[in-house]
């Protein structure tokens, strides 16, 4: 096969066994070739520099620089970069923000055997590399009613079980601010009971409690 037949890569996972088991399905492959790999996302940024690939698998959760930063950095140096972002978080907020900085793809890790291989054709073809079950995460919150800064601040504090008198404190504003910025956080969750637009916003990604 011509080498400008074959896809190169680059893999960044701060798991060397992920990083070994993308490396073998790689390897099995004639079409593709992995250029090289690394755990976080100012490497990659090196790397991608040096090796210019076709296609990055870039995880998304990594100490250090993660994985979005350093999406945004690649795109912003090399706006034609194509990198599929690797995620265990399939809410569709986690999607939406991998997509905004510039991802080409998005990949669920468990989804990896079944679906790299088409993913990776499908984006170096120029196409996005959304398989179904990411597609229809996406389509259950269209329209999108985002949260605004405050409000994902304010949320937080909920989700730490304080009351409005608290966050209002923490955060040096009147109460009845915060009691406003509370409905309007329930409303764009569709509930109306804080504890559940806590889980609501940990399901979908809005929210990530460590």
């Amino acid at each position: 096969m011509a080498t400008s037949d074959v896809i190169s890569l680059l893999v960044i996972d701060d798991h060397p066994l992920i990083r070994a088991g993308l490396a073998a399905v790689i390897a099995g492959q004639p079409d593709l070739r992995l250029l090289d790999e690394a755990g976080d996302g100012a490497a990659a940024i090196e790397l991608y520099r040096t090796h210019r690939p076709d296609i990055v698998l870039m995880d998304l959760r990594m100490p250090g620089m993660d994985g979005l930063t350093a999406i945004k950095r690649i795109r912003a140096e090399f706006p034609n970069a194509r990198i599929i972002a690797l995620s265990s978080y399939d809410g569709d907020e986690d999607i939406h923000r991998a997509l905004a900085a510039g991802a080409s793809g998005y990949l669920l890790k468990d989804m990896l055997r079944r679906d790299l291989l088409q993913i990776i054709r499908q984006v170096h073809n120029g196409y996005r590399g959304i398989p179904p079950a990411v597609a229809r995460k996406l389509a259950e919150h269209i329209p999108r009613q985002e949260l605004t800064p405050r409000e994902l601040e304010v949320l937080a504090m909920l989700a730490r079980g304080r009351s409005n008198p608290q966050i209002a404190t923490a955060l040096g504003r009147a109460e009845s601010t915060m009691k406003v910025h509370v409905r309007s956080i329930l409303r764009k969750l569709g509930t109306d009971d804080r504890t559940e637009a806590v889980m609501i916003a940990v399901r979908r990604g809005i929210l990530h409690l460590e």
